[in-house]
């Protein structure tokens, strides 16, 4: 099974993440955790430049590409392959944000975006998308480090960026009901965590009869 966490920043995508990994492992499952842009070393170039090199000025296109590249070398080298092991690859970002950030955020083109994802991904979706939910305002609240110069490119841009952002994500869920989970995220980590572990268990034995 191929589950995705997505959301704004400081949903608690990285928290949920490890926690969801923990707890499947404990019962038994073997789980690939990773995370976007990154889990290769092409990937781990991509996620410093796209985040952190702010001597780089990025155009929208050029910056959706190198995800997209990133992308494509994860899915062929590990994605994939662990699948196909019969692993549970949970990944801390995916095709979502693209969507949600570069075109709901940036304006790109979205049926233009999805083509060029999909021919990145050949064509994979995942089994279950897990959105943490929560107003911009709060999410950036809780990083931990408080000083704004030290943020990284995503969470420096205005608040409107951010709402814009959270709004796509709002919007693919409810045309994809089947394949994603809405938590609110506002609640505290261990009940949003039981809420997702309940979820993934009920896809998991829907697809597998394992619980």
């Amino acid at each position: 099974m191929f589950i995705t966490l997505e959301g704004v920043e400081g949903a608690g995508k990285s928290t949920q993440a490890r926690m969801l990994g923990q707890r499947l492992e404990a019962e038994g499952h073997r789980v690939v955790l990773i995370e976007e842009p990154g889990g290769t070393a092409l990937g781990q170039r991509v996620r410093e430049i796209v985040k952190h090199a702010r001597q780089v000025t990025l155009t929208p296109r050029a910056e959706v590409l190198l995800f997209l590249a990133s992308r494509a070398q994860l899915v062929d080298s590990v994605i994939r392959p662990e699948l196909l092991n019969g692993s549970v690859v949970i990944c801390d970002r995916f095709s979502d944000s693209t969507f949600a950030y570069q075109c709901y955020g940036r304006g790109l083109d979205l049926p233009s975006v999805r083509r060029a994802n999909a021919f990145a991904v050949g064509c994979l979706v995942p089994n279950l998308t897990v959105l943490l939910d929560v107003p911009p305002e709060c999410g950036l609240l809780r990083k931990p480090d408080r000083q704004t110069a030290n943020w990284d490119r995503y969470e420096q841009e205005g608040i409107d960026f951010h709402r814009r952002v959270r709004a796509g994500y709002l919007q693919l869920a409810s045309q994809e009901p089947a394949r994603w989970y809405v938590v609110d995220a506002l609640q505290a980590p261990t009940r949003v965590g039981e809420l997702v572990l309940a979820r993934v268990k009920a896809a998991l034995h829907s697809s597998s009869g394992e619980v």
